[in-house]
């Protein structure tokens, strides 16, 4: 996991290299990386989709098989990461040896952190121009709050660079670059590498020992600590998460990749050494744990679904205990049925290996099984449902419509199979312009979206612009009553519901709260009307946006038997939502970004002065490796085509990230476009 462009998919690629996976060696700038399999991966030179692959490593004498998923970096596609970091038991944090922590690396360490997952940072790239250990160290404490743990130094750096010295083993490693790094040399320190080595490890050893007792009486006592025992205290506390071993390398260069995948082994867990998982019965709700054995009862995760051309739905699979085996039954607590398992395979990116079984703690694809992302797979008699995975909400919107008759009904299906395959992708029907709209993360993403219907689903369609995806809330509170009675299915019905509608802070979404009891209103009904309330959320008062961060309580109900249906409650909760939501003074809102802008010294004024007239606020100006660092905020609607006006103030020498942070009060403006009001306003 890593910022776009740190080398994750070089990396992965050398790995599989040495492990003898793959017999040639490809590059991610010609098109020719093997995770890298899609069309519009090998001609952007990005990694857009999670590809997942295993591999043997022998340290040792012992081979260890090791699961790989090698995730984008591009914020647009931060679902990826999310989704492989839920079922991965450790994750290797690339970092740029020059540039250190960036924006998306932030973004990756949070959602590490929230899935407990340990990990390892390897700082690539060593051989580049401004490479710097110790300033990447600097940065990983001072953005990330971790505490960095260097287990090696490099031999010198940028063109320099010759190879690493474990300070564990304090033995330098150097790598024969014609041999594509497989052979490397094993020498003694001496001379300022070995005092340099000295004062590292010396180090490392004084951070460890604030860890662990024992090892703080032998450097007390003056004794030299065991290399086991250094190894057993460095992976007890990455276990933890408490400590962060830093690697360095570089994988274009065939560097330092070995001893990576030995820290794997050494520092990050296996299937065992992780908790329990935990998941909650479908019907008790009571707590239910599962142990990473083949003889604890069946609990599998379909984490992800992708479409074959040849084989049609593959469903990625992580096995948390008991053995997934070809042609049983399983029982899918979703659906409250059993689904029959299908064809099973071992990935290796796009090509498969079929197997008879997977077992607790491996990492494969189901085949022709009808499942959705978040499915849990486990026997009727002992069942559990795993926490589903959180996906981000679109912020950009495009309207889409087919060339032809034909065209608009694989559209439809076309559609409905992406967004099985990718959660945070969107699509409906404008209800006023009765135009297809698609929803994604970003430009990069709907373009990405675009071009696969029309060369994967062979879908004739054309797209219009990028629109900005903007939201709807409330900002007072309001209490509002709506009554329906009149015949529903042939049955007089005479029903009411009051309604509290107060607003909520940014990013807490819907809140449903039923303070009646079941004598007051059965259950039935108290669910139809938190279903006619979401069903009005997706079409605000304002602009028809859907309807962000409130919160509505349901107070009083008129219930008589035999004049009060579920429907009927559903209809007038909807009603008086709307009269609600009508007298809380609702407001528009639009996504605001996220923003960090690396370029040259010279172009600061410039380019500043470009993002006050977009509405933007600098938050922080930082010099990094002879670059200047603009970070700051800016609305989403002010930054299409941003790259090209980047490019052509800075003479192409400037780069941008972008991510969503929160939805922010539209200007005047913007409301009396969105609206159609009479603008209250004066144009410049």
């Amino acid at each position: 996991m890593a910022h776009i462009d740190a080398g994750k998919t070089t990396t992965t690629e050398r790995i599989l290299y040495y492990t003898g996976r793959i017999h040639k060696l490809g590059e991610v700038n010609d098109g020719s990386a093997t995770m890298d399999w899609m069309e519009q991966e090998q001609e952007r030179g990005i990694t857009i989709t999670s590809a997942a692959t295993s591999c043997l490593w022998q340290k040792n004498r012992e081979d260890y098989s090791v699961n790989i998923i090698d995730t984008p970096g591009h914020v647009d596609f931060t679902f990826e990461v999310e989704r492989s970091l839920r079922v991965l038991d450790g994750a290797v944090m690339v970092l740029c040896g020059v540039a250190g922590v960036q924006p998306q690396t932030e973004t990756v360490w949070r959602q590490a952190k929230r899935y407990q997952v340990p990990t390892i940072a390897f700082v690539n790239k060593m051989d580049r121009v401004g490479a710097d250990f110790r300033h990447v160290i600097t940065t990983l404490e001072e953005q990330l709050q971790i505490q960095p743990v260097a287990i090696q130094i490099p031999i010198g750096a940028e063109d320099r660079f010759e190879g690493v010295v474990d300070l564990i083993t304090m033995q330098a490693y150097y790598f024969d670059e014609a041999g594509y790094g497989v052979d490397f040399e094993c020498r003694k320190l001496s001379g300022d590498l070995e005092a340099e080595a000295n004062l590292a490890r010396a180090e490392l050893l004084d951070q460890l020992s604030l860890h662990d007792d024992e090892l703080t009486e032998k450097l007390l006592e003056e004794t030299e600590p065991d290399i086991e025992e250094i190894i057993s205290v460095l992976r007890r506390e990455t276990l933890s998460g408490s400590i962060t071993p830093v690697l360095c390398g570089s994988a274009f260069k065939n560097k330092g990749v070995q001893q990576l995948m030995d820290a794997v082994v050494d520092f990050l867990p296996s299937p065992l050494d992780i908790p329990p998982v935990i998941g909650m019965h479908p019907v008790t709700e009571k707590e239910v744990s599962r142990n990473a054995s083949v003889d604890d009862p069946l609990c599998v995760l379909a984490f992800k679904v992708a479409t074959d051309p040849f084989a049609g739905q593959m469903n990625f699979v992580r096995v948390y205990s008991g053995k997934f085996e070809s042609g049983k039954s399983v029982f899918n607590p979703r659906k409250k049925k059993f689904e029959r398992i299908g064809n099973l395979v071992k990935l290796h990116a796009n090509k498969r290996e079929e197997v008879n079984q997977l077992l607790a703690g491996d990492i494969g694809a189901a085949v022709g099984m009808d499942l959705v992302t978040g499915d849990t797979l486990c026997p009727k008699e002992s069942q559990l449902v795993l926490e589903k995975t959180q996906f981000p909400e679109p912020v950009m919107d495009l309207a889409i419509e087919p060339k032809t008759k034909p065209d608009q009904e694989k559209l439809h299906e076309s559609l409905t199979r992406l967004m099985q395959e990718d959660p945070s992708f969107r699509s409906k029907v404008d209800t006023e312009t009765g135009q297809m709209v698609i929803s994604g993360m970003g430009e990069l993403h709907l373009e990405i979206m675009v071009d696969r219907l029309q060369r994967e689903f062979k879908v004739d369609c054309k797209a219009g612009k990028p629109r900005v995806a903007y939201r709807e809330s409330i900002t007072q509170t309001a209490h509002s009553d709506a009554r329906f009675d009149r015949l529903l299915d042939g049955k007089e019905q005479n029903v009411s519901c009051g309604l509290k509608i107060e607003p909520l802070e940014g990013g807490q979404g819907f809140v449903f709260e039923n303070i009646l009891s079941k004598a007051n209103l059965p259950e039935e009904c108290a669910i139809a009307v938190e279903q006619g309330i979401q069903d009005s959320l997706g079409n605000g008062m304002l602009a028809g946006f859907p309807i962000i961060d409130l919160k509505a309580t349901l107070v009083s109900a008129d219930f008589e038997e035999d004049q009060s249906s579920p429907l009927a409650f559903s209809i007038a909760a909807g009603t008086a939502f709307q009269q609600g939501v009508r007298n809380a003074a609702p407001e528009l809102l639009e996504p605001s970004m996220d923003l960090e802008i690396v370029l040259p010294l010279q172009y600061t004024g410039d380019v500043i002065g470009d993002l006050n007239a977009r509405r933007g606020r600098v938050r922080g100006l930082e010099e990094r490796s002879g670059l200047q660092v603009i970070s700051g905020e800016v609305p989403l609607s002010e930054m299409f085509g941003y790259s090209t006006q980047l490019r052509s103030l800075t003479q192409g020498r400037a780069s941008f990230t972008m991510q969503f942070n929160h939805y922010i009060p539209v200007t005047d403006a913007t409301r009396a476009t969105l609206t159609g009001e009479q603008s209250s306003y004066v144009e410049a």
